[in-house]
């Protein structure tokens, strides 16, 4: 059974999320605060934690490092701040996910069921069917129509790192993986390799299913 930590101060949503999880087969832990969190984390082990950044003793983005210093489980912000910087602070320091505050519980159990599959995709390198095209990430190749697509190795990389990584990832992260650790402000390079993944994989470049921009944060793969 998949055991969920939940991060928050608010007890009503605690209590909601505590009885949703519970009734769809979660185990659920609850803390109330950061210090305690990072305790049940290490005790617990958790499949995935969802975090609050407003929290009574620390920022959630310092329990996001605690955790990041020692695990990869998924951590999925439940926040009510909507500042973009915000987010990208979080998803910089690890996150997963972002979801802002109030949201609808429909969406965030879809999310955590995103999140359960990624981090466990089961023996072997998964292969990632979208509507149009699969990625073999064992063998490195796209599938599109039944023949294989032709990319550079750049264009492979970036598509690589979107389909490893659950949710967003952000620009700066992108630019990191991609071309290396002094790169960061370059966005007009992702805006480039972006464009031409698209032509190469979307039904329609124009308004792309799968290769996603989320303005002024980062871009995400989406099956």
């Amino acid at each position: 059974m998949s055991r969920v930590l939940v991060v928050d101060d608010e007890p009503q949503i605690v209590r909601a999320l505590v009885i949703n999880l519970r009734a769809r087969q979660y185990e659920v832990d609850a803390a109330p605060d950061g210090a305690t969190a990072l305790r049940l984390a290490a005790e617990r082990h958790p499949d995935v934690v969802l975090l609050d950044l407003g929290l009574p003793d620390m920022d959630g983005v310092d329990v996001i490092a605690g955790l990041r210093g020692w695990t990869r489980v998924p951590i999925i912000v439940l926040s009510a701040r909507h500042a973009s910087g915000e987010k990208v602070e979080a998803l910089d320091a690890g996150a997963d996910d972002y979801v802002t505050k109030p949201f609808a519980m429909d969406e965030l159990l879809a999310r955590l069921r995103a999140a359960f599959r990624r981090a466990d995709p089961g023996p072997g390198e998964p292969v990632l069917q979208a509507a149009s095209f699969s990625v073999d990430l064992a063998a490195k190749k796209v599938v599109r129509d039944g023949a294989d697509v032709r990319l550079t190795p750049t264009e492979w990389h970036l598509l690589e790192v979107l389909a490893r990584n659950a949710w967003l990832i952000t620009q700066r992260q992108l630019l990191q993986e991609v071309w290396g650790p002094g790169y960061g402000t370059e966005t007009n390079y992702l805006r480039v390799y972006m464009a031409q993944l698209r032509r190469k994989l979307e039904p329609d470049p124009t308004r792309p299913r799968h290769l996603i921009t989320e303005p002024g944060m980062g871009y995400r793969f989406e099956v």
